[in-house]
C-alpha cells in the first residue's frame, strides 16, 4: 500500500495484518474485519470465517452486531434536534417524557426501593446526553434491589426479560427510583436507550425512521439499522459468547431467526445497531470533518465538538474512574479513557498508544470504533466473539497498538 496523503507505512500495515492473523489462527477468534483510514487512504483486512467451525469467509461487507458501539452513532439523532432548536440542553425532559416527572432517588444505592427521597431537580436533556440522569448499569452493584429490578423489568437487552416496545419500556422505567440525583453521577447504557425514546417523542416518529432519514441515508450507510433484512442475512455471522471457564464456543445469537433477523420491539440506541466497517467509517469521517460528508452538512461543527469532547466533571466521572482503575477485570481493560462526551468516550490522558482527544467506544460483541482528530485517523474492528472472555478485548488492544505504529509521518 502506498504512503501517500500522510497515510500508513507498508511495514506497519503488514504488522496490523500479522497481528490480526495471529488472533484468528489461535482459534479463539473465528473471523475479523478491520478498517483503518487516514486522509484519503483506507486499508481493510478481512480474515477468517463467519463461523467458528469454518463456513463462509469474512468479507468487507459482512454485517456485525455493533452492541455498545451503537452509542456514538445513535446519539447523532439527538444532535440533529439540538441543531434545529427542537431540543435544548437544559430543557426538562418531562415535557416529552411525563413518565419521568417527580422522580424519587434511593437513599442508598444498595437499599430497598421504597427508601427514597425526592429528586432535587428535574431530569434535563443534558443529563440524558451525558448519561448522568440518575439510572444506569452499575457492574459493581449487581444483586442490589435496584439492579435486580432493572433486569426484571426488561430495561436492558436480554437480561433476562425481553425489552418491550418503547412506551411500555418508559412506563416501567418510570416506576423505579433513580440511583443518584439527576446530574450527579455518570452511569452506563440506559441513558442511550432513553435517548431513542426521547427522539421519538420529540419528532413524533419512530426513532429508527428518524435516524435513517437524517443520519444513515445522507451518509450512505445502507447496511446500518436495527435488524438485518432477509436478503442480507447471509452476511450476518453467528455471534458467540464463549464459556469463561472452558472457552467453549456457545451461540449467543444465530443469524437466521435470531434477534436481529426482524425489526425489534425496542430499537435500542444503546446497543441495537448492526453495521459494516465502511458504514461506520463514513460516520466517523463525518465527525472528523466537523459534521460534513461529501459537501453536505449532517451536523453543525459545535454539535460535533460537544459530542467529542469531555463533558463530565470529576465528581460525575468518579465512579467511572474507579471502575476503570480498580475493576479492570470486569472489562478486560476496556473503558480506560478518562472522559465522556455525548454517547462516547473521550481520551483525556495518554494511557496507551492513542493520544488525548481520541473519541469512540467499544462493544461487548467484539467491536471497536474510534476517531483521532490529531492524526486524522479512523479505526474500526469487528468480530463475532462476545466479551464473556478476554479474547476479543485483547484483539482490540493489539489492533490499536499496531494501528498507531503504522502511521507514517
Amino acid at each position: 500500500m502506498s504512503t501517500s496523503n500522510g497515510g500508513f507505512s507498508a511495514a506497519g500495515l503488514r504488522k496490523v495484518r500479522d497481528v490480526l492473523a495471529r488472533h484468528v489462527d489461535s482459534g479463539r477468534i473465528p473471523g475479523v474485519v478491520a478498517l483503518i483510514g487516514r486522509g484519503d487512504e483506507t486499508h481493510v483486512e478481512a480474515l477468517g470465517t463467519m463461523s467458528h467451525d469454518g463456513g463462509a469467509p469474512m468479507r468487507r461487507d459482512t454485517i456485525f452486531r455493533m452492541a455498545s458501539t451503537s452509542k456514538p452513532v445513535s446519539v447523532a439523532a439527538a444532535m440533529v434536534l439540538l441543531d434545529e432548536c427542537r431540543l435544548r440542553l437544559d430543557d426538562p425532559v418531562e415535557q416529552w417524557l411525563p413518565e419521568l416527572a417527580n422522580r424519587r432517588v434511593l437513599q442508598r444505592v444498595d437499599g430497598p426501593l421504597d427508601e427514597s427521597v425526592p429528586a432535587r431537580r428535574p431530569i434535563t436533556v443534558r443529563d440524558v446526553l451525558t448519561s448522568t440522569f440518575g439510572l444506569g448499569m452499575d457492574m459493581t452493584a449487581l444483586g442490589t434491589p435496584i439492579m435486580n429490578a432493572v433486569f426484571e423489568q426488561g430495561l436492558t437487552p436480554d437480561l433476562p426479560t425481553p425489552m418491550p416496545e418503547p412506551d411500555e419500556w418508559l412506563r416501567r422505567l418510570g416506576t423505579l427510583p433513580l440511583m443518584h440525583q439527576p446530574g450527579e453521577r455518570w452511569q452506563y447504557h440506559i441513558a442511550s436507550d432513553l435517548l431513542g425514546v426521547l427522539v421519538a417523542r420529540v419528532t413524533g416518529r419512530p426513532f429508527e425512521d428518524f435516524l435513517h432519514e437524517r443520519v444513515f441515508e445522507p451518509l450512505g450507510m445502507a447496511d446500518t439499522g436495527f435488524h438485518v433484512p432477509a436478503d442480507k442475512i447471509d452476511r450476518l455471522p453467528t455471534l458467540y459468547a464463549p464459556d469463561p471457564r472452558s472457552g467453549e464456543f456457545h451461540v449467543w445469537d444465530e443469524a437466521a431467526d435470531g434477534r436481529w433477523s426482524k425489526p425489534p420491539a425496542f430499537p435500542g440506541g444503546g446497543g441495537g445497531l448492526v453495521s459494516t466497517v465502511d458504514d461506520y467509517h463514513a460516520y466517523f469521517r463525518m465527525l472528523l470533518n466537523h459534521g460534513t460528508h461529501g459537501g453536505e452538512r449532517i451536523l453543525s461543527r459545535p454539535a460535533v465538538e460537544l459530542m467529542t469532547t469531555d463533558r463530565l466533571t470529576p465528581e460525575q466521572n468518579a465512579a467511572r474512574t474507579a471502575l476503570a482503575r480498580d475493576n479492570v477485570h470486569l472489562s478486560y481493560g476496556q473503558g480506560q479513557h478518562g472522559g465522556w462526551g455525548f454517547g462516547m468516550a473521550v481520551r483525556t490522558y495518554r494511557g496507551d498508544y492513542a493520544p488525548v482527544g481520541q473519541f469512540g467506544w467499544d462493544g461487548g460483541s467484539g467491536a471497536t470504533a474510534y476517531a483521532d482528530p490529531h492524526n486524522r485517523l479512523t479505526g474500526i474492528l469487528l468480530t463475532q466473539v462476545g466479551m464473556s472472555v478476554p479474547n476479543s478485548a485483547q484483539l482490540i488492544h493489539d489492533f490499536w497498538t499496531t494501528v498507531y505504529q503504522a502511521i507514517e509521518d
